[in-house]
């Protein structure tokens, strides 16, 4: 019987104990790490690119107001030709090759190569549907009609997918190009 009154004892006072602590509710943790992020110092120093040195190891920039016609009489004899087209009108014009340059640039040929690739799963979807009605007709007037049309289809996804290779490798162009100008890898990656 002692025994039976003093495990009803230890229980009745756990009980009691786990009625009075109670799990943190979620506006208490909220709460308190809202106070720890006031209590945490801000950045002290924020460094940017004039911050930092020159590399001593490659040769200085032209200044950016530097023009077009100033690139030939510092060029070495013989050096070959930027491999992207694209990149030669912009430095002619001096304008600014920052994150907001790298990204739109690399970011308007990513969102044109993805509308190419739902352009052609589109076209691809009316091939399918043209071969299968072409398959279900009986009339020679209907089925050269369909035929006509399936192979307009046909050559307009294999343009398109030439022009999606083209496409991806200007990607990767860019790509090359920012990595030679030294661009941080996440100004390139896609957001």
């Amino acid at each position: 019987m002692a025994m039976k009154s003093r495990a009803l004892f230890v229980v009745a006072l756990l009980a009691f104990n786990c009625g009075w602590v109670q799990a943190q509710s979620l506006a208490d943790v909220a709460r308190a790490e809202e106070a720890r992020r006031q209590d945490v110092a801000k950045a002290k120093k924020v460094y940017t690119n004039n911050d930092l040195k020159p590399d001593s190891s490659r040769p200085a920039p032209p200044p950016a107001g530097a023009t077009g016609a100033a690139a030939p009489d510092t060029a070495k004899p013989g050096a070959a030709a930027p491999a992207n087209s694209a990149a030669a009108p912009a430095e002619g014009q001096g304008q600014a090759r920052d994150q907001a340059y790298w990204t739109g640039r690399i970011g308007e040929a990513r969102s044109q190569l993805e509308r190419n690739r739902a352009f052609a799963a589109a076209l691809q979807n009316r091939i399918d549907m043209l071969t299968t009605d072409f398959v279900n007709r009986d009339n020679p007037v209907e089925r050269s009609a369909i035929e006509r049309d399936r192979n307009a289809a046909l050559a307009e996804l294999d343009r398109l997918k030439k022009e999606m290779d083209e496409q991806a490798k200007g990607i990767a162009a860019i790509e090359e190009e920012g990595r030679r100008a030294g661009v941080p890898a996440a100004w390139l990656r896609p957001s």
